[in-house]
């Protein structure tokens, strides 16, 4: 099957942009203006992603998610694209980077990679992050708009991990899915809080 991050990277690779650059952050998301929803199923079987039994802390990852308590929740993502900060009880707490609009996005991901273990980009690289961290650090504020404690029982998928190579691709990929409310009308609310 062919690989949607391959393809991607290929793009930008023709057309001259190099990876982590403010040039490669507005290619970017100009790229994803024209791209419509990217079905789950084509990312969970993407051949540039891993499948883990469970996410690592610091890492980036995929999944399918059905909600406890979804009948009562104002909106809630079905595939969070999340970094893991750490163990909660049944599961795990991640920021869903989803919850911020693609601009305040990059930002953000740009104050969060001055917390990585080294800057290769390879599998060895970690997100070193806490919720003391995060919420103590003033520049990391757009955090609250996504932290999220996530149930393993309700893990509806596979786990994929986006490898440190392709973090940038799947930061601006249009993946979400917002049930109850549209990513727009989300958006706007944590513009506000960011």
């Amino acid at each position: 099957m062919s690989s949607l991050f391959s393809k991607i990277q290929s793009q930008a690779e023709r057309a001259g942009i190099l990876p982590r650059t403010k040039e490669s952050t507005n290619w970017f998301l100009k790229k994803i203006r024209g791209m419509t929803g990217v079905a789950p199923s084509k990312v969970l079987t993407d051949s540039l992603l891993e499948t883990r039994n469970k996410p690592l802390i610091g890492r980036m990852f995929m999944f399918l998610y059905d909600p406890k308590g979804k009948e009562t929740l104002p909106y809630y993502d079905r595939f969070p694209l999340i970094l893991m900060v750490g163990p909660a009880k049944k599961g795990f707490y991640g920021l869903n980077l989803h919850y911020l609009p693609p601009r305040a996005r990059a930002v953000f991901f740009d104050r969060l990679m001055e917390y990585t273990n080294n800057k290769k980009y390879d599998e060895t690289t970690r997100f070193k992050l806490s919720y003391d961290l995060l919420s103590s650090t003033s520049k990391l504020r757009a955090f609250e708009a996504c932290f999220k404690h996530y149930l393993f029982d309700h893990v509806d998928s596979k786990t994929v991990e986006v490898l440190p190579s392709e973090w940038e691709i799947a930061l601006f990929l249009p993946s979400d899915k917002f049930m109850n409310a549209t990513n727009s009308s989300i958006w706007q609310k944590t513009r506000k809080l960011v």
